[in-house]
């Protein structure tokens, strides 16, 4: 980017929306480790058995199914901060003390009990999602949208780092009780950001009763010209990084013989600095670009990053090989997940957008839930080489039809 362009957007680049957004980033990807593989962590450690922490997967549950209660926060609003920041600040309390409590709980000798904090904590956090998600959608405006979108996930992945890997090496030093107090402690990130941030407008027409929050986010879409060729491209557009990303590690270690700690060490270091490089050069490119010629290159760049693997899968183990695969295909996917995020505020109207963005981003999930299955045949059938050029076909759909609605994007 030239230097006069970047004079131009620094002090959007500085705004107090954008510090604010990626304050809350940080606030909703913090509790997602701490019940989930943090926690399994925790019961592995204690002599929990495999097949109880099998079962605590399931705590993620609310995750996905976040939309059914979605309405109700489009709905009512709670009698402080607002629409927006009330519901906020209620969610992040509750996760600093639930944080803390589950810290103290018998995990060894009670792992139900265990099981039903982090069931419950996922809730909450799920629920804060949901807000924080429409907080954001209603507070950027067109021009913040692609580097809000960055430093969402920059603010997101550092929250996970903390309370996944820096969790596991404090818990190690000073014991379990204290790390999830310490972590609840961290939600005051996402307080302080709640409280000092600002209040969207509402806007003119909110719903009127609980039925409306649920029917019209859905009628107001689906009346959208291009409505369906819009929720196909949600399903379609992070699909062939799917596909690539949802048994990488599996051909790292059996498919090319890589050790599980040089996978891990590449995966968890080189792969997270690329993710956060992507998000941002994607953001700020977002700001000179626009949304659709960002969705456009970024689409095309995501997806042909599995050729990378496809040459390691042909070359063999050669780490090299496997360095430079891993830092593209994070890369180009925090690219995409950057300008993807983006797509999402711009397609949600700000009197459902705690709704539609919780539909919408569900939506997208379904491709990345259920590619797994269908890329385990494509292995057993195709091989690894074959099974990677065939994630960059299935990029294909998506960039398409990107390009085909690219007089809509262009004007969102």
């Amino acid at each position: 980017m030239p230097f006069d362009s970047m004079r131009k957007h620094l002090p959007l680049l500085s705004s107090r929306h954008l510090r604010t957004v990626l304050l809350l980033g940080f606030s909703s990807g913090l509790p997602l480790a701490l019940s989930g593989a943090t926690l399994q962590a925790w019961m592995a450690s204690e002599g929990v058995s495999i097949s109880t922490i099998g079962w605590l997967t399931l705590a993620g549950v609310p995750y996905t199914w976040k939309f059914l209660w979605a309405p109700v926060m489009d709905r009512f609003a709670l009698p402080f901060l607002g629409r927006r920041r009330g519901w906020m600040l209620a969610t992040q309390l509750t996760l600093a003390a639930g944080m803390a409590l589950i810290g103290l709980m018998p995990v060894s000798s009670h792992p139900a009990w265990a099981a039903i904090a982090a069931t419950t904590l996922a809730f909450v956090s799920a629920s804060q999602d949901i807000i924080v998600d429409a907080y954001r959608t209603d507070l950027l405006t067109t021009a913040e949208r692609g580097p809000g979108a960055g430093l969402t996930v920059l603010g997101y992945r550092l929250a996970m780092l903390c309370s996944g890997a820096l969790a596991l090496v404090m818990a190690a030093q000073w014991g379990w009780p204290a790390t999830y107090a310490l972590m609840g402690g961290l939600m005051g990130i996402g307080i302080a950001a709640t409280l000092s941030g600002p209040e969207p407008p509402a806007p003119p027409a909110l719903p009127r009763s609980l039925r409306d929050a649920v029917l019209l986010p859905l009628q107001e879409f689906l009346a959208r010209p291009g409505s369906w060729a819009l929720l196909a491209l949600v399903v379609l557009y992070k699909l062939g990084d799917a596909f690539a990303g949802s048994l990488s590690t599996a051909f790292l270690i059996r498919g090319v013989g890589f050790g599980i700690a040089e996978v891990g060490a590449v995966n968890k270091g080189i792969g997270l600095a690329a993710t956060l490089i992507g998000a941002m050069a994607g953001g700020a490119l977002m700001v000179r670009w626009g949304l659709y010629r960002s969705l456009l290159w970024f689409g095309l760049l995501q997806g042909s990053a599995a050729l990378a693997f496809a040459w390691l899968a042909a070359a063999g183990h050669q780490f090299g090989l496997m360095v430079f695969a891993v830092f593209l295909e994070n890369l180009t996917s925090g690219m995409g997940t950057a300008a993807f995020t983006a797509l999402l505020m711009a397609l949600c109207s700000h009197r459902f957008s705690a709704t539609q963005f919780a539909l919408l981003s569900a939506l997208a999930a379904t491709g990345r839930v259920y590619v797994g299955p269908l890329a385990g045949q494509l292995v057993g059938i195709l091989g690894w080489t074959q099974f990677f050029i065939w994630a960059v076909l299935a990029a294909l759909p998506g960039v398409w039809l990107v390009w085909r609605q690219r007089r809509l994007l262009v004007s969102l």
